[in-house]
């Protein structure tokens, strides 16, 4: 469907499926002042790996680099496109080995259909079209997921949001915002718009987070803020599992460490609480990742229809604009 076509589509309302969430999903900022579960030299967020095992394999072959401490945490969204029984079940077993949390799609996969769709809570801008598509997507993986009771058991339990330490920094590892599952408060958009800045600030003050690090919006972001005399900073990696920029064919995850990594790797970076946060490139084999989506998701599919574009070609999103400074 063309842009111009979709233009045309009436707007649903705001609770159909995939744009409203259900109660649950709901969380005070303040859940996240508690002391850290995880403490390392350096942290890796992962998010939106969107079933792409070949984009794992980068991911970890970027943490055993490493000279300290590391820990790989799955911050939601790591199904998706992984409606093979074989794939669903590598991604399960391969995410679960490390630190991981529930996205939209987990947590909508783990139970039976609900109102929410694909559990996205997405805002008007995004099209009913793309709605709708996800909503199927959803439908399809979740019938994945009912083939495998006990991988589809294993992400019940998984948790919203935690909370780490990387040298003196406090880091609140979220799937959408501060306050919701699937927020988009942490869009790249709303981080730099002033009527949002008294709702980031009470954020981190609530929170006492020095770094929220997130996905879910699918493009990435990395902004600082001076928050009552302390430079705080908000990292959203975008997708570690597709392309988030025009013209490339990468993913990004993000580093919070202690100790920089200074490589090719780097794309943007800040320093926040003695530690670095820094986006960092998930080069992945694309051409067989492409073979393996192509194949569950052939043209006409919901899937090749909303992501095929940006998995070939990337988002029209520049990279100027995910930097700190923008």
């Amino acid at each position: 469907m063309s842009e111009a076509e979709l233009e045309t589509l009436p707007v649903r309302p705001r609770h159909a499926p995939g744009r409203a969430c259900p109660v649950s999903y709901l969380y005070s900022p303040r859940d996240l002042d508690r002391e850290p579960e995880l403490e390392v030299a350096a942290l890796y967020v992962v998010g939106g790996l969107y079933g792409n095992l070949e984009a794992l394999d980068a991911v970890e072959a970027l943490a055993r680099a490493e000279r300290g401490t590391v820990a790989l945490v799955f911050n939601g969204d790591f199904h998706w496109f992984d409606i093979v029984s074989d794939d669903f079940s590598a991604v399960s077993r391969r995410v679960l080995a490390h630190v991981a949390l529930r996205g939209n799609v987990e947590t909508e996969i783990a139970g039976e259909e609900s109102q929410a769709g694909c559990g996205c809570g997405y805002p008007d801008s995004v099209y009913d079209a793309e709605v709708a598509r996800s909503n199927e997507i959803l439908r399809r993986l979740r019938a994945t997921a009912r083939r495998l009771p006990l991988w589809r058991e294993a992400l019940r339990p998984l948790r919203m949001h935690l909370v780490a330490r990387v040298g003196e920094a406090r880091v609140a590892v979220v799937h959408g915002d501060a306050g919701s599952l699937a927020g988009w408060g942490f869009a790249h958009d709303r981080l730099d718009d002033p009527a949002h800045a008294a709702w980031i600030a009470d954020a981190f003050r609530q929170s006492g987070a020095d770094v929220f690090a997130s996905s879910h919006t699918c493009l990435p972001a990395m902004r600082r803020y001076e928050v009552d005399g302390r430079t705080r900073s908000i990292a959203n990696n975008g997708a570690a599992g597709m392309p988030n920029f025009l013209g490339t064919r990468h993913g990004i995850v993000t580093r919070i460490g202690v100790e920089p990594r200074e490589d090719a790797a780097r794309l943007y970076a800040t320093h926040v609480a003695g530690s670095w946060v820094e986006a960092l490139r998930v080069d992945y084999d694309h051409d067989r990742w492409l073979e393996r989506f192509d194949a569950s998701w052939p043209p006409g599919s919901s899937a090749h229809e909303s992501y095929h574009g940006r998995i070939v070609g990337g988002p029209r999103y520049a990279l100027e604009r995910a930097r700190p400074g923008a």
